[in-house]
């Protein structure tokens, strides 16, 4: 056997492996032989079937199976030997004049090989990195909140914009009946909330679905509607009240402290202020860090400039799949998956190049600390390090989930990196500006 490459250019080249009958020959003859003397055919006893008649039968077919079994394995031999960076699979070339009865074989397999370029991480225009801080009025609001979520529900005999409304909306004709309970504070424009306030119990109150709520997804709420079904929504609706109640809003005291972060670990409305600040500014945190990794990728992406195999590419994809797709198909494939084919390259070469890696104990410890994150918010703040053994092991042996949280921890390991090497225009916003500025 032999295999030559040749190069067509920097990003193709193309695999020639030659086969001869002495390749196969031996192996073959092994095989047909172990076929004499299992085969059963009428007229000749097991074992003692004439080897002509073997070969006649089998013999074409076990050539072809042991000369594919050898093509695929000395061609991936030879591609990790050579160390051959290739994108995609080796594609076959088609051979009009190629034939089965013939001893010696020759096959050619077309390569797509990857570029080779550098990754400049000095940042010609800086990338703003983001500092989320909580505001007074969104701690004045989740103060509220939580007030209100442990306050005291008392019944009134009349609607104010600070109560809420239970009752049942109704349309025949989309055959809405929904029983709801909604906020006034919720109900959108002045002619609508007059209708609310001043209600009582029994009061039939005429609407238009049309700029009802604040929210269209409080309208999907309180329709008990799909989203699809609330887009463009325009119908008119009765609902007859049922119950109004007004919130007492809890004291700002030690019991409700306790009740929310534990005995004595928080004494003051101060230090509630400093928790509500703490734990909005580490979700912020979250949302910040990975607008920064999106943003180096797509800085990466435009500024890391290199050349792809593209035609190669783009006929590869048509054959890749389960079904073939046509030309144009697989070119329509190749322009959305470019942009990430890219950032595949250049994040390979930056984990390569600077030894970042991961290893499975890594990945399980990572598992372990998400796993307990979550038992957290559920109220068991210290599980036992052998119930997390177990259940990481267990979540890491799904490979849908493996394969999630392996992303999640080198998307962490290159944000670290990036940190450490780029060099970010720091920028301190609330989270309303940053919402504003960044997805407007």
């Amino acid at each position: 056997m032999n295999i030559t490459k040749e190069s067509i250019d920097s990003l193709n080249a193309v695999v020639k492996v030659d086969i001869t009958a002495a390749d196969y020959k031996d192996k073959v003859e092994t095989i047909l032989q172990d076929y004499r003397k299992k085969a059963d055919i009428p007229g000749f006893r097991k074992g003692h079937v004439p080897m002509g008649m073997v070969k006649k039968q089998y013999g074409k077919s076990v050539m072809i199976d042991e000369i594919n079994k050898m093509l695929q394995e000395s061609l991936n031999n030879y591609l990790t030997e050579e160390k051959l960076d290739i994108l995609g699979n080796p594609l076959p070339k088609v051979n009009e004049a190629f034939d089965w009865d013939a001893e010696d074989f020759s096959f050619e397999f077309e390569l797509g090989l990857a570029p080779q370029f550098d990754v400049d991480l000095s940042a010609k225009k800086k990338i703003t990195q983001y500092n989320i801080v909580a505001e007074e009025s969104l701690i004045d609001k989740e103060v509220e909140n939580l007030q209100t979520r442990f306050g005291k529900i008392n019944p009134v005999d009349a609607a104010a914009e600070t109560s809420s409304v239970t009752g049942t909306f109704v349309n025949a004709e989309k055959e809405i009946e929904k029983k709801s309970t909604i906020a006034v504070s919720d109900i959108k424009g002045k002619l609508n909330l007059k209708k609310f306030v001043g209600a009582k119990v029994g009061d039939v109150l005429e609407l238009k679905t049309k700029n009802l709520f604040e929210d269209d997804h409080k309208l999907m709420g309180a329709l008990g509607l799909s989203h699809d079904e609330i887009q463009g929504l325009e119908i008119p609706v009765t609902f007859t009240v049922e119950e109004i109640t007004e919130t007492e809003l809890a004291d700002l005291d030690q019991e409700l402290f306790d009740k929310l972060f534990g005995e004595g670990n928080v004494s003051t409305v101060e230090e509630l202020r400093g928790k509500i600040k703490e734990d909005a500014e580490n979700q912020f945190k979250q949302q910040s860090e990975q607008q920064l990794l999106n943003s180096v990728t797509e800085y990466l992406v435009a500024n890391t400039k290199f050349d792809l195999p593209a035609d190669f590419l783009k006929k590869w994809l048509a054959t890749a799949g389960e079904n073939p797709i046509s030309e144009e198909q697989a070119a329509e494939e190749f322009e959305k998956s470019e942009k990430g084919l890219r950032y595949q390259l250049i994040e390979s070469k930056i984990m390569s190049a600077n030894d970042i890696k991961l290893d499975y104990e890594e990945l399980k410890e990572y598992a372990k600390g998400f796993i307990k994150a979550q038992m957290a918010q559920y109220g068991n703040m210290s599980p036992e390090d052998k119930e997390l053994e177990d259940i990481a092991n267990r979540v890491l042996s799904n490979q849908d989930e493996a394969k999630r949280l392996q992303d999640q921890l080198v998307s962490k390991k290159l944000l670290d990196f990036y940190k450490e090497n780029i060099t970010f225009k720091e920028k301190e916003v609330t989270y309303d500006a940053f919402v504003k500025e960044v997805y407007k």
